[in-house]
């Protein structure tokens, strides 16, 4: 990987000078009329979140320049096809962790992925396993029933197993050092798939022959794109990721190279580096900062970076698909665990030996939903400084020998083309993401006109739903800090509609919050108000948006009317097809007799420990070793 260094100081240096010059900006405008505690806060907060923004804003830039020229964002090369060759003899290990799942959905899915592999001819390499973590005993039964159904039907040379543990110790992280514990010797890597994952049978291919061809790479993490969403909200979500996320993810590999972060499912890691490198300690104290570490997949890729392997985040492999929650409230839910996940990174910032990229990735992790109490903060304290300023009487003489009076000084246009900064910053990664779908894409999203007419609907609805999801994510941040942990429970997916009593108990204080807040504002600082209109519209509104945003006849609208439609839309894939189809099939009840789970099990075990890894930190923040022994 030629001048990554280069490329990395590159990247960070103009991060840090567009930094430097929203905050010099910042602190000229405080600093007019004479910096107090309150002013030098508001500052500090500033330049916090103004160098995250910094960060994207260049990762937009870095992807739209890969993408756009067609590079391959890692070499910086012309992009060329990927390779094919695949050796049957190293083994490949396709896994899907399920826990309490819905089991039609689980299979369904399954046995699409694993049809689109078949198709291929490339599939005599693969064994499939179903790694079932499910506590609920009626799911328990309908997974093994429908389990011994798929492997009946499977074509000839694929094989399903399906494995329960008695006790799912360590969750989903516990669920895969199981699998690599007793039969990870087998296998040269393993696939790691989510229980609402969909994936083709090329990409599959295609990253496994990656992974073979290159004897140093660890992980490959490919883009999973969110598909069948029926909502308002979820076709929003849907179409802004699959516009959006391939240009973002070419920017990140370019400044992270190989040293990329993973998200959990839809990659591929090598068993080896993962057994050797991967057992993950419990963190000191009790949850929500300590105990088992949720958001395992970033210190997974940290620890195998540490170990000199490679991570490598690849932007162009498609037929990558996941399924996301229809409404705010469910994926508030999901964000509520992957922020206590997040908000633990911070107690490994420090751990010895870890690549300055990794703990960059645990900083920004973490930030991603602090971000929003900060923000939050900030938007208050201008308040509060805003009201003082009105309600101050002006003094011209401060001094008695004063000759001359002291007027106060107003940076107007220095406010403006600060607040105009900041604007293009947010908006250009994705009006140039709407220039390379324009100019690559626009026949799969419905033709140049609906996409530019759902690109500007789905900026106007970001910023709408912007204070809500800020609500939320600093909700979030004070309850893990106060100590209130999150239980795990299987993700809702799906559309269904928030009755009006949910979208007022989870909004009516924000409400009365955005009225009095509006109100005050207006009364004392009336210039202060209209720049601070589009966060208070948010929070009045948010009741209106949570219910009808959760609307399926509206998504059915949109996607009637051409708007807000994504390529697995407007062309399906055929393994989307399928899965389609399977759907329609009672494929969870399929009469196969009473087929006993020993019977689903491989042959062949061998056992291997993984050995916990280290994450201590000067301070003793690392973690022990899970306590007690797998029970499976």
């Amino acid at each position: 990987m030629p001048l990554l260094g280069l490329r990395r100081l590159v990247f960070f240096i103009l991060s840090l000078l567009t930094s430097l010059q929203g905050a010099y900006m910042m602190f000229d405008i405080l600093r007019a009329n004479g910096l107090t505690v309150l002013e030098l806060s508001i500052l500090v907060l500033f330049v916090c979140m103004f160098a995250w923004i910094a960060v994207s804003f260049w990762t937009g830039i870095a992807g739209f320049l890969v993408v756009f020229s067609k590079r391959d964002p890692l070499t910086l090369k012309r992009a060329a096809p990927l390779d094919e060759a695949l050796d049957p003899e190293r083994r490949i290990a396709l896994l899907m962790p399920v826990y309490n799942e819905d089991t039609e959905r689980v299979i369904a899915g399954l046995e699409a992925t694993c049809l689109s592999l078949a198709d291929t001819g490339k599939s005599a390499a693969f064994d499939v396993f179903l790694l079932s973590d499910t506590t609920d005993a009626e799911v328990a039964e309908a997974e093994r029933h429908a389990a011994a159904a798929l492997r009946r039907r499977l074509p000839a040379g694929l094989t399903l197993y399906y494995r329960r543990r008695k006790r799912n110790i360590g969750r989903k992280v516990g669920n895969l050092a199981d699998f690599c514990s007793r039969w990870g010797q087998h296998y040269e890597s393993m696939l790691i798939l989510d229980a609402d994952s969909v994936m083709g049978g090329r990409t599959l291919v295609r990253m496994a022959a990656t992974m073979q061809a290159n004897p140093r790479l660890g992980l490959l993490q490919t883009v999973p794109l969110p598909v069948r969403s029926n909502t308002l909200f979820g076709r929003f979500l849907q179409f802004a990721a699959t516009l959006y996320s391939p240009m973002l993810a070419a920017g990140q590999s370019v400044w992270q190279g190989d040293t990329a972060n993973y998200w959990g499912h839809n990659a591929i890691i090598r068993i080896e580096a993962f057994v050797k490198h991967c057992g993950l300690p419990s963190l000191p104290g009790k949850a929500p900062m300590g105990g088992e570490i949720l958001s395992h997949d970033f210190v997974e890729a940290a620890l195998l970076r540490r170990a000199g392997w490679e991570v490598r985040l690849h932007a162009g492999l498609e037929d990558s698909y996941e399924e996301l929650p229809g409404n705010m409230v469910d994926y508030a839910k999901r964000d509520r665990r992957w922020c206590q996940g997040n908000m633990q990174h911070l107690r490994l910032l420090f751990a010895k030996r870890l690549h300055p990229i990794s703990r960059l990735h645990f900083l920004l992790g973490a930030l991603a939903y602090v971000a929003s109490l900060l923000w939050l903060i900030m938007l208050s304290l201008s308040t509060v400084d805003a009201v003082f300023n009105a309600l101050a009487k002006v003094r011209f003489f401060n001094s008695g020998y004063q000759l001359f009076p002291e007027w106060p000084e107003s940076r107007v246009a220095m406010i403006a083309s600060l607040l105009a900064i900041t604007v293009i910053m947010l908006l250009l990664p994705k009006l140039l993401g709407i220039v390379v779908g324009l100019q690559q894409r626009r026949r799969d999203f419905g033709g140049a006109l609906r996409l530019t007419v759902s690109a500007l609907m789905e900026i106007v609805f970001s910023v709408l739903i912007a204070p809500l999801m800020m609500a939320f994510h600093a909700w979030f941040v004070i309850s893990v800090l106060s100590g209130r942990t999150v239980s795990w429970s299987s993700q809702v997916r799906g559309g269904r509609l928030i009755p009006w009593s949910v979208a007022w108990r989870r909004t009516g204080a924000m409400t009365l919050v955005g009225i009095i807040w509006g109100a005050v504002s207006y009364y004392y600082a009336p210039l202060f108000f209209w720049w601070l209109s589009p966060v208070l519209l948010g929070m009045v509104l948010s009741a209106p948006l949570l219910r009808y945003t959760s609307s399926i006849r509206g998504g059915e609208r949109l996607r009637r009317c051409g708007l807000m439609c994504i390529p697995a839309e407007v062309d399906t894939p055929e393994v989307l097809k399928r899965l389609a189809a399977l759907e329609q099939q009672d494929l969870a009840h399929a009469a196969v007799g009473d087929t006993p789970v020993e019977a689903l099990l491989p042959a062949g075990e061998c056992h291997q420990e993984m050995p916990i890894q280290s994450l201590r930190a000067p301070w003793g923040l690392g973690g022990a070793p899970y306590p007690g022994k797998q029970d499976v």
